[in-house]
């Protein structure tokens, strides 16, 4: 009767895991998405070329053996594009290898070209030769992901005012920069380009970067970035951008004035449905372009679901394709499945955070009770081999019964180091099993069992005492 038992429209983490774990329970599956996005924003754009960039700089830089080497330590005195773009290009080229070897292998359908729904069982496919087919289907996933929100009132060209997704393109490495906006992305391309010897300023209306995450993390990360000479300006908005010929001038609201050779909106993302005609399927979306949808990711028709980006918080890539699988599952009558409430946040600055449960904020804002654990990596072995004497581990432990209610990490390794909580926690485990756990030697890991014995220390003190 269909084309396709199941049509996704986008190629991006959440799409590609959609399509497979359909196809995988026997159907007919079809990805649309345009010839030069395989992979999506997410490979082509966004989290890979921006981590790929951000290991070239530490690399190319010699900045995490600094410490080692002294603060003159180079691997290379005259870093261009040119060096950071090859590793860049080597592996988004190998991803989408992967990418398409693993749709290939599990028989899922490649229709290049844009896709805008014709009803809620079809959509047109423009492959750009001027014709458009028609391709119809029983169940639908969009995956459209999303772009960088542009304002209005900003004149972008892409060489001197540009956006997240511009900057991996600019020309040359900027002497001086302006990131407005301390949001994960902004301070992600704010610490890369301080790192590579760019004079760097944020500006960010509200008082604090990353409010989300722990306060004394994010105090040490803004201690590290301004001694790289990164300047913050909070509580400050742009109130215009002058284009010069060879800079720009950021005109703030308080009347401060800042020269920079680059700027770079890190304002939000906007979700890529104005083109997907979704009136014509009976949806809308809401001003920044998001689809709403229900627990199972199922959209306001009930044969078209929507995950990912598009769908607003937490517009991961890992999230993403968690929503992807459980959305494939639904939609091909699959017991229903929920994503874990344990979700790892990963913030690739330099040096990167990451966390998983919740902040002490959070607790002492419900009145839960915890004790705190600290092992800082300047105190192990391996930090000491690694070069990383900021580095730390923050537990956040229940003095009732031992359980974890939150892991912070800020250094090295910190998006890998934050999975061992993450398993802890989700298997219901306390502190306990950390202080019994045997770790290899040296290892990041060990900060763990330190963290642990500093909380279990302060309870017994406090247990001693209190009776």
């Amino acid at each position: 009767m269909y084309d396709y038992d199941l049509l996704v429209l986008g190629s991006g983490p959440s799409g590609q895991k959609a399509a497979i774990a359909a196809a995988k329970l026997g159907r007919r599956v079809a990805i649309v998405d345009r010839r030069d996005m395989l992979g999506g924003v997410c490979i082509n754009t966004g989290t890979v070329p921006s981590k790929t960039l951000r290991e070239a700089v530490l690399y190319l830089t010699g900045l995490s053996q600094r410490d080692l080497y002294g603060s003159s330590y180079r691997v290379k005195e005259d870093i261009t594009v040119a060096d950071l773009a090859a590793r860049t290009q080597h592996v988004i080229t190998r991803q989408t290898d992967v990418i398409r070897d693993q749709l290939a292998r599990n028989r899922v359908a490649m229709i290049t070209g844009t896709g805008r729904f014709a009803d809620p069982h079809a959509v047109w496919v423009d492959a750009g030769s001027g014709r458009e087919t028609r391709v119809s289907f029983d169940k639908a996933v969009i995956a459209a992901g999303t772009r960088p929100a542009r304002p209005e009132s900003v004149d972008f060209d892409d060489r001197t005012i540009v956006d997240s997704d511009g900057v991996i393109n600019l020309q040359a490495v900027p002497r001086s920069m302006v990131v407005v906006g301390a949001g994960v992305i902004g301070m992600e391309y704010a610490s890369l380009f301080a790192a590579l010897g760019t004079k760097v300023t944020v500006v960010e209306r509200r008082e604090r970067m990353l409010d989300f995450c722990d306060e004394e993390i994010v105090e040490s990360l803004k201690y590290h970035l301004r001694d790289l000479s990164v300047t913050f300006r909070f509580g400050e908005e742009v109130a215009a951008v002058e284009k010069h010929r060879t800079a720009a001038l950021c005109v703030l609201r308080s009347g401060k004035k800042i020269v920079a050779d680059t700027v770079m909106y890190s304002a939000g993302r906007q979700g890529q449905t104005d083109d997907l005609a979704l009136e014509a399927a009976g949806l809308t979306a809401d001003h920044r372009g998001r689809i709403q949808v229900d627990a199972n990711y199922r959209t306001a028709v009930d044969t078209i679901y929507a995950v990912g980006d598009v769908i607003g918080f937490p517009a991961l890539a890992s999230t993403s394709m968690e929503q992807g699988r459980l959305a494939a599952q639904h939609a091909c009558g699959e017991p229903s499945r929920t994503m874990s409430e344990l979700q790892p946040i990963g913030i690739y600055t330099i040096p990167e955070i990451s966390f998983v449960g919740r902040t002490e904020d959070e607790l002492t804002e419900t009145s839960t009770p915890f004790e705190v654990g600290i092992a800082r990596y300047r105190e192990l072995a391996r930090g000491q081999i690694v070069g990383d004497s900021y580095g730390m581990l923050k537990l956040l432990v229940s003095p009732e019964d031992g359980r974890l209610l939150g892991v912070h990490v800020f250094g090295t390794g910190a998006t890998e180091v934050v999975h061992i909580g993450q398993a802890v926690m989700g298997c219901g485990g306390t502190v306990d099993y950390l202080l019994d756990a045997v770790f290899n030697y040296p290892t990041l890991a060990e900060a763990y069992k330190v963290a642990a014995l500093d909380a279990a220390n302060k309870i017994r003190n406090i247990t001693r005492i209190d009776g």
